[in-house]
């Protein structure tokens, strides 16, 4: 019904009408890459073109260099690779862990379902500054101090919004696929692993990329809990950049920030099929 809708609304859409449309679309779009923009041309600039007023947009000679100074004089590679295995295992551990859990929400039946699950989602309204300190303060009193544990561990607890997110997904699949797997002598892990996973990789792809994008460009997390420089992921290892030089490199630093976006535009455009569809499929529930 709303494919038909939506196909009627194109069919009615006049050619002025279409012509507003793209203009606005294409205003979005240099308003959205502008950063980008600016980043990517700062990164090729000597640093005295950096401040020029008004800028100078396409800068000569191009410092293709600069991207081979950054790894020179900081640790780039290691900070990828922490944040790679950091961003890794907190991606892992939050799909296993929130889809059991939005599972256990969609499709058992037990008393009291729905209070927890309001009781879950509630979390979501908590500010991260309030439960900072007693985190610190666990974490802290466990050894945990200095290294990624109390980073990657809470991550295996699932996260309020992914629990949602795939609860609704699951909550849309017919109870007869449920049923005949029983029939068939099959229990709920069976139904979960057989039935559940594979139809909602949509949706677990979306919680994929969303997860992985806020750990990869986590700065609170690391800053309070890891202290030696070459345990930094990359978001963290970039604070460096202005203590190393003494002021702000910023064409370094824009090439160190470019290099960063590079795995999310990867990520994204691999998977940004996937990523839509479960985007779409979630927001009709």
């Amino acid at each position: 019904m709303a494919g038909k809708i939506s196909l009627s609304r194109r069919e009615t859409l006049s050619v002025p009408g279409k012509v507003l449309v793209y203009v606005l679309l294409g205003i979005f779009t240099i308003f959205f890459l502008f950063p980008l923009a600016w980043m990517l041309t700062t990164s090729l600039k000597v640093l005295g073109d950096v401040y020029l007023m008004p800028p100078k947009w396409i800068p000569w000679p191009m410092l293709w260099k600069n991207y081979v100074q950054i790894f020179i004089d900081q640790p780039m590679l290691a900070y990828l690779w922490n944040s790679l295995g950091y961003t890794v295992y907190c991606v892992v551990g939050t799909a296993i862990s929130s889809s059991l859990v939005a599972y256990g929400f969609a499709r058992l039946r037990a008393r009291g379902r729905n209070a927890l699950f309001l009781l879950v989602l509630a979390t979501m309204m908590i500010p991260s500054q309030v439960t900072m300190i007693p985190q610190f303060l666990l974490f802290s009193g466990a050894g945990w101090m200095d290294t990624y544990l109390p980073l990657v561990i809470p991550a295996f607890a699932g996260s309020a919004f992914n629990i949602f997110l795939l609860r609704q997904f699951y909550l849309g699949l017919p109870r007869a696929l449920d049923e005949a797997t029983m029939i068939d002598g099959g229990g709920y892990f069976t139904i979960f692993r057989l039935i559940i996973l594979p139809l909602s990789l949509p949706s677990m792809a979306t919680v994929g990329i969303l997860e992985f994008m806020y750990r990869w460009n986590d700065l609170m997390g690391p800053l309070v809990y890891l202290n030696t420089t070459s345990k930094y992921p990359l978001a963290l290892g970039l604070t460096n950049f202005s203590a190393a030089y003494g002021a702000t490199p910023w064409n370094l630093l824009m090439a160190a920030s470019i290099v960063s976006v590079v795995p999310l535009l990867l990520i994204f455009f691999l998977a940004q099929k996937h990523f839509i569809q479960g985007i779409v499929i979630n927001a009709s529930k």
